[in-house]
């Protein structure tokens, strides 16, 4: 995913709360210094050196009238609270802060600048959407270590280790006491401490269980290199070693013309016999590792895989059938997806919607067609933005509403975030309930897996 800044650090050295402008304990929650402790209950203590008035009750002053009532008290805000108010304050400025982290980072620590790609634009974005994730799913512990378990072994890759993470936690809360003046305090202060030291320990414990089962990356060697279209290419590689995987899940890759910088890329097809992973690599304008895969790379080169990741994967308990939305090159883990029910020998429908703005981008509708005339039960349906008569055009949203009903079948989307976001929108308003709908923007998401 991103390399090794998202917040994670299991205790601070005693730096720490000089980096982030703090007061010794208001690090590890405690209040403010010299707040007052609550009064002691009962009448106010006497001061007996004084004389006691010997006045008739009749001629005693009156007595001050009872001060009004005490006004309820402001609700305190959650500590995930505090966090999101961070987040929405620094969020016009994520550029400055993430860029005054990396600042105070390789200042303090120089040693973990060969951790990082030589350029850092990406990697700045990155690592803001990662603490915007953390932040929202502050309170729910179930999402939040899905994805911080994943994130704990990708960071694997990039040679990250436990003592990297205090390091880390420095730079972070300093970079945020700096520019969240407005929600910035010892509570505030805390809620990030807390946060960050519940990350930091779930993804050292995902890295270190890890470590026992799995190498931190994969060489793999370049065995096929085939041209779809100008832009596009279908790359084929075969791994040092056994790669385990499941078929809709995707990768990263580093090749050797830009070091430390991974890109995602999901698997083309089910697992195979013979060991070998494809890729469908499209290059895109100022894509450092899509165009040297597209138009670098030669049979014979080796690139190095991160481990693999994803949820975009089928039951094969369940007996629905299968929406399958795939737009551009997403329509490479949707045919890994079809090759897998097929392995699985069940016969349950699976509906394939294939999407592109041109007829040139159904680079792969071929093979599609094939897998088709091969099982009974698929249908496949290229759509295009604009399509001629006898095509379906106008997006694919627009076709699964021509469809259906869907609202028993489970749905997976891959492809450009736009789609993935319009087709969501649009499967939740034909009834699809959330909890059968599957996909893994990168970009968005979180993770994301970042």
């Amino acid at each position: 995913m991103e390399a090794p800044t998202t917040p994670s650090a299991d205790g601070y050295g005693s730096g720490a709360a000089a980096a982030a402008g703090g007061q010794g304990g208001g690090w590890f929650g405690q209040g403010p210094i010299g707040t007052p402790g609550p009064q002691p209950s009962g009448h106010p203590a006497t001061d007996r050196s004084a004389p006691q008035s010997a006045q008739p009750a009749a001629h005693r002053p009156a007595p001050a009238p009872a001060p009004p009532p005490r006004a309820a008290a402001a609700e305190v805000p959650s500590a995930t609270e505090l966090l999101r108010r961070t987040m929405a304050e620094i969020e016009p400025i994520a550029d400055r802060v993430t860029s005054y982290f990396y600042a105070l980072l390789f200042l303090r620590h120089p040693a973990l600048r060969d951790l990082f790609p030589a350029a850092m634009d990406t990697q700045r974005d990155r690592l803001f959407k990662a603490l915007l994730t953390a932040a929202t799913h502050a309170d729910d512990p179930v999402t939040l270590t899905t994805y911080l378990t994943h994130l704990g072994r990708g960071h694997r890759k990039y040679g990250t280790l436990p003592e990297h993470y205090p390091a880390v936690g420095e730079a972070l809360i300093g970079a945020l006491a700096r520019h969240a003046p407005e929600t910035w305090g010892p509570r505030t202060e805390a809620a990030w401490v807390g946060a960050y030291t519940t990350i930091s320990q779930i993804m050292i414990d995902a890295a270190t269980e890890d470590e026992l089962r799995a190498p931190a990356w994969w060489q793999a060697e370049v065995v096929a290199h085939v041209m779809r279209t100008k832009d596009v290419a279908v790359v084929t590689v075969r791994p040092d070693g056994p790669y385990p995987f499941l078929a809709g899940q995707y990768t990263t890759l580093e090749t050797p013309w830009w070091p430390r910088v991974w890109r995602h890329y999901s698997f083309a097809s089910a697992p195979r016999s013979d060991g070998l992973l494809s890729f469908h690599v499209k290059a895109v304008p100022a894509g450092w590792v899509s165009n040297s895969l597209v138009h670098r790379a030669r049979t014979g080169d080796v690139i190095r895989l991160g481990p693999p990741a994803g949820s975009m994967t089928v039951d094969h308990t369940s007996d629905s059938g299968l929406l399958c939305l795939g737009g551009g090159t997403g329509i490479a883990p949707i045919k890994a997806l079809v090759e897998d029910v097929a392995r699985h020998g069940r016969r349950r429908s699976v509906d394939v919607f294939y999407g592109a703005r041109r007829n040139n981008g159904l680079y792969d509708i071929d093979t599609m067609l094939r897998l088709q005339q091969s099982h009974p039960w698929l249908s496949v349906r290229p759509v295009l933005d604009d399509g001629p008569v006898g095509l379906l055009s106008g997006g694919i949203p627009q076709a699964i509403r021509e469809f259906g009903p869907w609202h028993t079948h489970d749905a997976y989307l891959s492809g450009p975030p736009g789609m993935i976001r319009s087709s969501l929108d649009t499967l939740v308003g034909i009834g699809i309930p959330t909890h059968r709908i599957r996909h893994d923007s990168i970009e968005e998401l979180v993770g994301a897996t970042t």
